[in-house]
């Protein structure tokens, strides 16, 4: 649930900061009768979003086991694929977010400003997929589907009220530094999701290895015990981790972690947020 927390907290707060930022710039330049553009294009992303969600939940029924583990294991590594060029696109991109959109709005402003739409939906509309994508990873990793969608809309409800109050200027947050540590949290999170992905793969058949375990600490972490379930729904811990599963994840965590690491640090620290009035301002 606390994974699932994240993303959609992470996911959201991006996607709340952009339509904060497109509704500031036009209000500010004086185009609020374009307005509605914006809201229809972030409604085409929702909608979108929802119904690749929808389609990675249902589209399995019917499949054969191993054709539900390959897809499974597919979508897990292309998930976390996605998660891994968001992290650091966004440790890129955060400080010039608002200059990049502002550029956007000003290309799609003639006229009725239709073209806003595709603006808003295709800024919103990646977080949304990305969301759906990695989400829908993680239930299947996590083997559960109420709390870890639970945990994933009360990230997203929390985004939205942030995001609010930062437009209202009433709260200013560190983007650099919550980017940052949410980054790093995601990379370990990720890490779990694409050992799973392939678990999915050797019980498909497609992957060797499937009865060669690394470790099996069932009898110390029983699944269905508290801290089992806790450290499966956080971290996708898996008790019994095959030998492929764990230099996987050793493989994946150790480079990407410290490319992220070291990115960070050289990245000039960004000051607190501004309201997306005064970035538009700029």
């Amino acid at each position: 649930m606390l994974a699932n927390f994240l993303i959609g907290l992470r996911e959201g707060l991006e996607a709340a900061l952009v339509v904060g930022i497109l509704v500031a710039y036009l209000r500010k330049i004086g185009r609020d009768d374009v307005l509605p553009r914006i809201w229809l294009g972030v409604g085409l992303a929702v909608a979108l979003s929802l119904a690749i969600g929808a389609a990675l939940t249902f589209g399995t029924y019917g499949l054969s086991f191993q054709a539900q583990e390959l897809i499974g294991g597919i979508l897990s590594i292309v998930a976390t694929g996605f998660v891994t060029w968001m992290v650091f696109w966004m440790l890129r991109a955060a400080r010039g977010l608002s200059r990049e959109l502002r550029s956007d709005v000003d290309s799609h402003l003639a006229g009725a400003g239709w073209g806003l739409v595709l603006v808003a939906f295709l800024a919103v509309g990646r977080e949304g997929i990305e969301t759906a994508l990695f989400i829908w990873a993680a239930v299947q990793a996590s083997g559960s589907t109420a709390l870890p969608l639970a945990g994933a809309a009360l990230g997203i409800v929390v985004a939205v009220v942030l995001g609010y109050l930062i437009y209202r200027g009433v709260l200013s947050i560190n983007l650099s530094k919550f980017f940052t540590y949410t980054g790093a949290i995601l990379i370990v999170v990720a890490a779990g999701v694409i050992a799973y992905g392939v678990h999915d793969l050797q019980e498909a058949g497609v992957l060797p290895g499937i009865n060669s375990l690394a470790f099996d600490v069932t009898a110390a972490v029983p699944p269905d015990s508290w801290y089992g379930t806790l450290l499966k729904g956080t971290l996708n811990f898996s008790p019994a981790t095959t030998w492929l599963e764990a230099i996987v994840w050793v493989a994946y965590v150790v480079p990407v972690m410290t490319i992220f690491l070291l990115k960070s640090r050289q990245r000039p620290a960004a000051p607190v947020a501004p309201t997306p009035e005064t970035a538009g301002a700029r």
